[in-house]
């Protein structure tokens, strides 16, 4: 059996583990590692750009990386606590976005400012606690290459959004966007479609 195999299998020392990696009663990694394991672990590919007010909250036991030439905004927020974040090449992550694990977004992608991808759910079921002592539920999202999502728009968990994609500004994402799609309103519902034996964008009637 693997050191982590054993971590998970032993609540005491699981819970000691993450007592000794995360601040109590918060989501962030304590200052030891940040500094020394974070830096090592995680894959940082050339030329890609953290800005300094970006929060990381990021774990060792998920990836997080972030490909060549990538960047990542001033108070955006990055949480691999429940699942991995993967930024890929040539990416832009703008200002005061939310990721929230499992997200995998590909290459050459625009991210406008205050879009939350989050592959996170709380539990509810149980109303003899309260929500927050439930536990979640994950489900992956992913963007695929070349997509551009506008400002303020949510991505909610187990979506999947097209190659070559545009979802407007303020939309709510709850469903999958094909690729070669533009996607609008809340819900997000698909407007036009790039029909490739016209060598056109057409409107779709909904």
């Amino acid at each position: 059996m693997g050191l982590k195999e054993k971590i998970k299998s032993n609540d005491r020392l699981k819970k000691l583990v993450h007592w000794s990696i995360l601040i109590p009663n918060q989501t962030r990694p304590r200052l030891w590692v940040k500094w020394f394991v974070n830096p090592f672990y995680h894959k940082k590919g050339k030329g890609a750009r953290i800005r300094r007010r970006t929060r990381l909250d990021v774990t060792p036991w998920n990836k997080f990386e972030l490909g060549y030439r990538s960047t990542i905004e001033d108070f955006s927020a990055i949480n691999n606590g429940v699942g991995p974040v993967i930024i890929g090449d040539r990416t832009k992550i703008g200002l005061s976005n939310t990721i929230i694990g499992p997200v995998t977004i590909g290459n050459d992608i625009r991210l406008a400012q205050n879009i939350t991808l989050s592959g996170l759910n709380h539990n509810y079921e149980d109303i003899t606690l309260p929500i927050h002592e439930q536990g979640v539920s994950t489900a992956p999202i992913v963007i695929e290459d070349e997509t551009w999502i506008g400002a303020n728009v949510v991505v909610v968990a187990g979506v999947t959004i097209g190659k070559h994609s545009i979802v407007a500004a303020g939309s709510i994402v709850t469903k999958d966007v094909p690729p070669y799609s533009v996607a609008v309103g809340n819900p997000a519902r698909i407007i036009k479609q790039y029909n490739f034996k016209t060598s056109s964008w057409e409107k779709i009637k909904n």
